[in-house]
């Protein structure tokens, strides 16, 4: 136990990251079912979070039934992992394992493709609990574009999603370098079986599963300029 009276092994906080229709929440739903199988407690998250009052808005604007300026919506979709960013780090630290699809990366990456500037695309969301271990389903666009709903949503488009894909990639190599090497950044191959996207999955997420002992770290928290 920690002063706090927490305990000092706390779960693991990982996130699913990919494209649109590249299979994350699919891939999230199981691999939740497989934990709980397995009895280690666990719990599913999914961002945006579309039940509060900022996550209505985000709905209506990804379903093209309002219009809102680049900046503003990247704000919301920010302030959306805020105003619940004290239950992650409550459950993490209550021992529940954190599955969560999508995070502060796909805010940035999705911004940053429309063009609004990268550092201020990322600075709104400096500090947020920080995962142990991102995952991102890679697969190409055209591929993507063949699976069933495609298109139903304001950014699935095709060169949108290349442009996505791009600062992802750049996100990767950013996260797997920061955090003393603690905050991991896995790419799995998404576009293979079904059955074999899981078990590269479980086999990133097996050393985790038991809780991680090492603090709780912040995003990009060492990047942030001095108060």
């Amino acid at each position: 136990m920690d002063q706090t009276g927490q305990s000092s092994n706390r779960g693991a906080f990982i996130v699913v990251e990919g494209l649109d229709r590249s299979g994350k929440s699919s891939q999230a739903a199981r691999l939740l079912e497989r934990l709980q199988t397995a009895n280690i407690p666990a719990k599913l998250m999914k961002f945006p979070d579309r039940t509060t009052a900022i996550g209505k808005t985000i709905d209506s604007y990804l379903r093209s039934e309002s219009d809102l300026d680049d900046r503003a919506i990247h704000l919301l979709f920010s302030a959306n992992r805020w105003e619940l960013a004290t239950s992650i780090s409550s459950a993490l630290h209550s021992g529940t394992t954190l599955l969560c699809d999508r995070y502060a990366f796909s805010g940035i990456a999705f911004s940053a493709a429309k063009g609004l500037p990268y550092d201020w695309c990322r600075a709104p969301d400096i500090s947020l609990p920080a995962p142990d271990l991102t995952l991102f389903l890679d697969v190409a666009p055209e591929v993507a574009r063949e699976r069933g709903g495609y298109g139903e949503e304001r950014y699935e488009k095709e060169e949108m999603q290349r442009q996505v894909r791009v600062m992802f990639q750049r996100l990767g190599e950013e996260t797997s370098g920061s955090g003393g090497g603690r905050q991991r950044w896995v790419t799995i191959d998404a576009g293979q079986s079904i059955q074999a996207v899981e078990e590269d999955i479980w086999r990133a997420v097996e050393p985790l599963v038991h809780g991680v002992d090492n603090p709780l770290e912040r995003l990009w928290e060492t990047t942030a300029a001095p108060s």
